[in-house]
């Protein structure tokens, strides 16, 4: 099967990161595709950037679906574009922060979310709240890096990580911990060995969930509000968008 994860951001080093950790857990037979779109932010850290990030990812999943994706990963945990990306895929859509949160409330009977700065924390709780999560999240924290201190070589921003693990593990007496950014995705095996509590990432948790769905036969429903868009013309930039059928 092909799994196109998709990165809404444009750093380069961020999708390489993010395909190595794909590969990593995807099956033998399954090809992932890693990918940026053409246009967006060098970083996803408000709603500003959120929404603009929004016409590259739909833009990722009409080239997939012409080349015969079978599924999608979006890698960035506010999962940007998530329901309309699924009135226009036929395969499953699965958002990272989804993702992450449904495993991580199986493993335990309450996880903290440790993400980037501190206005992440309010998008991340609206998260909580729409996927029905929040009864099990105890907290939300931010280590106040930016995202892009995560592609620093030599830089601190594992340590601070860390800390603020160790510091939501105590305060909030979860007994796990999500990951709130696709950029700390590499850091997930180290962490749950220092930690001893189970640390998700979601990139590898929707690489599974992806997998598992295809598997079986499952496909994103065509009735309702998935149903595919109503074709229409649009106007300027997004004039390429149009007469979706």
């Amino acid at each position: 099967m092909k799994i196109k994860v998709i990165n809404p951001n444009v750093t380069q080093s961020m999708t390489d990161k993010i395909g190595v950790v794909a590969r990593m857990v995807a099956a033998a037979s399954t090809e992932i595709i890693a990918v940026s779109p053409r246009h967006g932010p060098v970083s996803i850290e408000g709603h500003y950037d959120e929404a603009l990030s929004v016409v590259g990812v739909l833009d990722e999943i009409r080239s997939g679906e012409a080349a015969g994706v079978d599924a999608y990963v979006l890698a960035c945990f506010g999962d940007p574009g998530l329901l309309a990306a699924r009135e226009l895929a036929t395969g499953p859509v699965i958002g990272i922060a989804e993702a992450a949160m449904h495993a991580a409330s199986v493993l335990a009977t309450g996880f903290s979310v440790v993400t980037m700065q501190v206005r992440s924390c309010i998008m991340a709780e609206h998260l909580t709240h729409n996927y029905g999560m929040a009864k099990f999240c105890r907290g939300i924290h931010a280590t106040d890096l930016a995202v892009l201190d995560l592609e620093e070589p030599g830089s601190d921003a594992y340590r601070i990580v860390l800390n603020s693990c160790r510091q939501a593990l105590a305060t909030d007496r979860s007994g796990s911990i999500v990951m709130g950014c696709a950029g700390m995705s590499d850091l997930c095996a180290r962490l749950q060995d220092e930690l001893d509590v189970p640390v998700i990432d979601g990139v590898s948790a929707a690489i599974k969930w992806a997998e598992g769905m295809v598997t079986i036969g499952l496909k994103t429903s065509k009735k309702g509000d998935l149903a595919l868009p109503i074709g229409k013309l649009f106007s300027g930039e997004l004039a390429r968008f149009g007469q979706q059928s």
